[in-house]
């Protein structure tokens, strides 16, 4: 599959879709119109293009999920700390733990996480 790029509102959707899936698209379309404002004409635009995306299946009005959440969302954050901090996750970690403070049980989880994906 293509490398996955979406917009704010694109994600939104696959938000809405992802906790209702499968869904009707008609049941989508009155879902998106409650937590986004969307028309329905807005809803079936969108939802053509996350399906010619490859990332939802809209087959006899039944709304599924080609690309699981997880995914979709490792790419977002890639995305965004390429963007904003050239790539460095170092960089990002440092902006984004400005002025926090980890418990003992957060700090032993990042730990973790960083030695789950060191390279050898």
């Amino acid at each position: 599959m293509e490398e996955i790029r979406l917009c704010d509102s694109e994600y939104r959707f696959l938000q809405v879709v992802w906790e209702a899936a499968p869904v009707p698209s008609g049941q989508l379309a009155e879902l998106c119109r409650q937590r986004l404002g969307w028309k329905k004409s807005t809803v079936y635009t969108v939802l053509k293009k996350m399906c010619e995306k490859g990332l939802l299946q809209n087959e006899n009005a039944l709304v599924t999920v080609l690309v699981p959440r997880e995914r979709v969302t490792a790419a977002e954050a890639e995305q965004f700390v390429d963007r904003t901090f050239g790539g460095s996750l170092p960089g990002f970690l440092a902006a984004f733990m400005s002025g926090k403070k980890l418990t003992a049980r957060e700090a032993e989880e990042v730990k973790r996480l960083i030695d789950q994906y060191r390279e050898e």
